[in-house]
C-alpha cells in the first residue's frame, strides 16, 4: 500500500511509530516494556510526538521514561497531560474531544472511545486520567490516519467517516477489553474502511480474537485487513 512517503510501523499490541516529514511519532508509546515489541524496536533513538489515547499502562507505559529522554510533545486529553507533567514531562500540549491541533507536521482530532481511562499511579492507587479518545491524524501528504484507541464499537464512528474518511484504521480486535472481530467487523462497515490494521490482539492469552477472523468477517466489504506482525513496516 502506497503511504506517500510516509512509513508506519507496528510496535506489538496498540504502538505505533509514524514517521513523516522527518518527524517520528510515537502512538501509544508502550514500547520497551511491551512484550510483543521486538528488541530491536525496544530502543526509542527520537521522538518528537506522543499521542497517548488513554492512561492504562498498556498505552502510556512507557510514556514518561520516553518524554525525559527525548523531550517530545506529549498530546492527550487534558487530566493525562496533566498527570504527565506531573511526572516530569516538559512539553504537553493537551486537548479534549472534537478539537484538533497542528504538532510537528500532522494535524490531529480528537475523537471518542468507548472505554475507560484510570491511571495506575506508582503505589499502585488508580488517579482519574479524563477520558479514553481515539485520533484522526491528517498527514501534509493528504494521507488520512484513524486509530481508535481502545474501544467499542460506537454509531458515531459513521460521524467519523464522513467528516474525515479516513485511508486507514487501526482498530482493536482483541476482545474482552476491546472490540471483538465481530464488532470490529461492523466498525468497518461504518467507516467504510478501505484498508484496516487489527491490533490490540495476542498481546496476552485473554485477547483472543484473530485477523483471520477480522478477515473473514469482512470479505463482503472490499475492506483489505492488513496482517501486520509486530517490527513490521509498511510504506
Amino acid at each position: 500500500m502506497e503511504l506517500k512517503g510516509t512509513k508506519l510501523t507496528w510496535l506489538g499490541h496498540a504502538a505505533f511509530r509514524l514517521e513523516t516529514g522527518g518527524k517520528t511519532i510515537y502512538i501509544d508509546p508502550w514500547v520497551m516494556g511491551n512484550p510483543a515489541c521486538p528488541d530491536r524496536d525496544k530502543k526509542v533513538a527520537k521522538a518528537d510526538v506522543l499521542l497517548c489515547t488513554h492512561g492504562h499502562f498498556d498505552h502510556i507505559g512507557d510514556a514518561v521514561a520516553i518524554a525525559k529522554q527525548h523531550n517530545p510533545t506529549v498530546v492527550g486529553i487534558f487530566e493525562l497531560c496533566a498527570w504527565m507533567q506531573k511526572k516530569g514531562a516538559q512539553k504537553t500540549s493537551p486537548m479534549n474531544k472534537g478539537g484538533s491541533q497542528s504538532v510537528a507536521n500532522i494535524r490531529v482530532t480528537m475523537v471518542h472511545a468507548d472505554h475507560s481511562c484510570g491511571i495506575q499511579d506508582d503505589d499502585g492507587s488508580i488517579v482519574y486520567g479524563g477520558e479514553p479518545c481515539g485520533y484522526v491524524i491528517e498527514l501534509d501528504s493528504g494521507l488520512t490516519l484513524y486509530h481508535a484507541g481502545d474501544t467499542a464499537v460506537f454509531g458515531d464512528m459513521r460521524i467519523i467517516q464522513e467528516l474525515y474518511q479516513p485511508d486507514i484504521v487501526m482498530l482493536p480486535i482483541g476482545d474482552l477489553f476491546t472490540m471483538s472481530p465481530r464488532q470490529a467487523a461492523y466498525a468497518c462497515r461504518l467507516l467504510q474502511a478501505k484498508h484496516v490494521i487489527p491490533m490490540h490482539f495476542g498481546t496476552f492469552p485473554a485477547l483472543t480474537g484473530t485477523p483471520a477472523e477480522l478477515k473473514r468477517l469482512v470479505g463482503d466489504l472490499g475492506c483489505e485487513v492488513i496482517d501486520m506482525k509486530p517490527g513490521q513496516t509498511i510504506g
